[in-house]
């Protein structure tokens, strides 16, 4: 799950009801939840907690700039977290030759999808297929996006785990998992900002997985 805010709270939660992975923010501007992220600095003892008390991995979004990022990766890696996710134009190459922590890579929807061809290459380990327009986030998925999502799995061999920009149900996600999915993130469109729809959203997606 991504978390509309770093709040420790939150964060249990998503893990009692059976996210296998935790997602935080920081140094930006959430689209989806309308959140603003404070620095790294100002989240530290938040995201400190998460990791405490964390059944799972957990990763972050270093920031929205180069050299946002380039100021705080080691920090983040040094307080433990598995993975750190960012859009392409927003990872700084030494960030791609560091082998201590996982990179999930991020296109939105103005890439072209043939560089997905050398993400591998370039230091990816995960692909976060972000490639939605903004305009249309929170709309329910058509078979338009089930195609897009096909192409994009049958076009690289990196895990590519599909965030909730459109309005995914668990009930799609036999569908999903057949286009080669490896994980979908749940996020704000679909989770809501309350303790309580976290929960039963986590819950209800889980289910869902379970069955397949």
């Amino acid at each position: 799950m991504s978390l509309p805010e770093n709040n420790p709270e939150f964060a249990k939660i998503a893990f009692d009801n059976g996210a296998d992975v935790v997602k935080v923010h920081v140094n930006l501007h959430h689209h989806a939840s309308q959140h603003q992220f404070a620095t790294f600095e100002q989240e530290r003892d938040k995201l400190a907690q998460i990791l405490s008390d964390a059944k799972g991995p957990c990763g972050i979004v270093a920031g929205q700039d180069v050299e946002q990022v380039r100021k705080v990766y080691s920090d983040i890696v040094g307080m433990g977290f598995e993975f750190i996710s960012l859009y392409a134009h927003h990872t700084p190459l030494e960030l791609l030759r560091c082998d201590k922590v996982k990179k999930m890579i991020a296109f939105d929807n103005t890439y072209d999808l043939a560089d997905l061809a050398y993400l591998a290459k370039a230091g990816a380990d995960v692909f976060e297929a972000s490639v939605m327009d903004p305009d249309t986030y929170g709309q329910p998925l058509s078979a338009r996006e089930l195609m897009t999502y096909e192409r994009i799995c049958k076009n690289t061999d990196l895990p590519v785990v599909i965030p909730t920009q459109r309005a995914i149900r668990p009930d799609e996600m036999e569908q999903l998992a057949a286009c080669g999915i490896s994980g979908i993130m749940i996020g704000a469109m679909v989770t809501g900002l309350s303790g309580e729809s976290i929960g039963a959203a986590v819950a209800a997606f889980r289910k869902a997985i379970d069955r397949l």
